[in-house]
């Protein structure tokens, strides 16, 4: 199991792909190292910064939806790219998501940016569970 792939021909203006994981908090690690490396070259990226993301939602798709923005979000207002996650969730009466995102500062001088991702998109999104893992398919709106 491959812990993403880049779905070609789906998306022509933007990034598609496919996470998988052999549980949620894999799913959610993979998702987010596909929102990294479509952004920049992630072995440029040290892990000088770390960043941690507290969130909470009835339903599991839109708690994917909410870290994944967020982590855009961390982009566009801190300057930050990351390159590692470690994503915890529990689940109770709603999903409880407490994540580490680990990074640094954009430093054009020693970073490769490859695209700018302004954010998640609602099409072609959902997750689903299958026999023996977890799998989430998106676009990325670049």
């Amino acid at each position: 199991m491959k812990k993403y792939k880049f779905l070609e021909d789906i998306a022509i203006a933007d990034i598609a792909f496919e996470s998988c994981g052999k549980d949620l908090n894999e799913l959610f690690e993979n998702s987010a190292l596909a929102v990294f490396v479509s952004s920049a070259e992630v072995k440029t990226i040290r892990l000088k910064v770390k960043r941690e993301i507290k969130l909470s939602n009835d339903r599991i798709d839109n708690l994917l939806y909410d870290f994944l923005s967020e982590i855009i979000f961390l982009k566009d207002k801190d300057s930050l790219i990351f390159s590692k996650s470690k994503v915890d969730i529990k689940e109770n009466k709603k999903y409880k998501l407490k994540a580490t995102l680990y990074g640094e500062k954009i430093d054009l001088k020693k970073h490769v940016l490859l695209h700018d991702v302004k954010a998640v998109t609602l099409h072609l999104f959902k997750i689903e569970k299958t026999k023996n893992y977890w799998k989430a398919t998106m676009v990325l709106d670049i």
